[in-house]
């Protein structure tokens, strides 16, 4: 499975590098998903922009083990840049009730900071 992570202070990005979503290479991000929980990071963004294929809705189970990892971690598990074919699978699938979608990367960094400073705000709250 090929894919890039661009990893950062507050969250990292995945970015499948491949046009189908198969049975074949989502255990290698699931893993992935794993790994970087484990390393600390609480906040994954999934890019699928050059996603063009999914034939079955069980390939993308992958994404609930990430949006759990996040959440149990109190972080945010964002996907964006899916495409029309996906978007239909993925709504017959009923994944966008749990899995948090937005349109472009910016969208997820923007959605993932305001996440973060509202955890910070709570805090201070929480502790005055």
């Amino acid at each position: 499975m090929k894919f890039s992570t661009d990893k950062h202070e507050k969250y990292v990005v995945i970015k499948l590098d491949e046009n189908k979503f198969t049975n074949d290479n989502t255990p290698a991000l699931k893993s992935e998903f794993i790994l970087l929980n484990t390393e600390g990071f609480r906040n994954i963004v999934l890019d699928l922009s050059e996603v063009t294929e999914c034939n079955d809705s069980q390939d993308l189970s992958c994404l609930l083990v990430g949006d759990r990892l996040c959440k149990s971690a109190d972080g945010v598990f964002v996907v964006c840049g899916v495409s029309k074919n996906l978007a239909q699978i993925i709504k017959m699938s009923n994944i966008h009730q749990s899995v948090t979608f937005v349109n472009k990367l910016d969208e997820a960094t923007d959605l993932i900071f305001m996440e973060e400073i509202e955890k910070e705000l709570r805090g201070s709250v929480d502790k005055g």
